[in-house]
């Protein structure tokens, strides 16, 4: 196998493992499995250089790297990863009070309009938690 090859696949591993861990199996593994000819290059690339090159990074650990995400996809209005994002906080540690003072920070900085929706979103993705949760029992 050639160093590129390697380098490559290193990647993709850690990648893997670190989305795995914030994401949680069912989420991939549901990413990968509806991935066609069109998108499965998209989706190996998210995994080596938003997983493993930028998520695996020592400057941060994993549980910043997760507040930080959310701030700014609230920010940018982006609600489909926003809502998961807010979701993988059960794997990433990052408290419910602590979501809600990042987009207070966030009002300020990225705006109200924006942090009213991200709210929003925030505690619909809550309820449904909270509906999951009670079902598990």
């Amino acid at each position: 196998m050639a160093d590129r090859e390697i380098k490559d696949k290193d990647l993709y591993d850690r990648g893997m493992a670190v989305r795995r861990s914030v994401l949680g199996d069912a989420h991939v593994d549901r990413s990968l499995e509806r991935a066609t000819d069109f998108d499965a290059d998209f989706q190996e690339f998210i995994t080596k250089t938003a997983w493993g090159q930028i998520w695996t990074r020592p400057g941060l650990d994993i549980r910043t790297r997760s507040m930080l995400t959310i701030a700014m996809l609230a920010a940018l209005g982006k609600d489909g990863e926003l809502k998961l994002h807010i979701r993988a906080t059960r794997n990433t540690g990052v408290t419910r009070d602590e979501v809600k003072e990042i987009l207070m920070q966030a009002a300020v900085y990225a705006g109200i309009p924006a942090a009213n929706h991200a709210i929003a979103l925030a505690r619909a993705v809550y309820a449904e938690m909270d509906e999951e949760d009670a079902r598990k029992g």
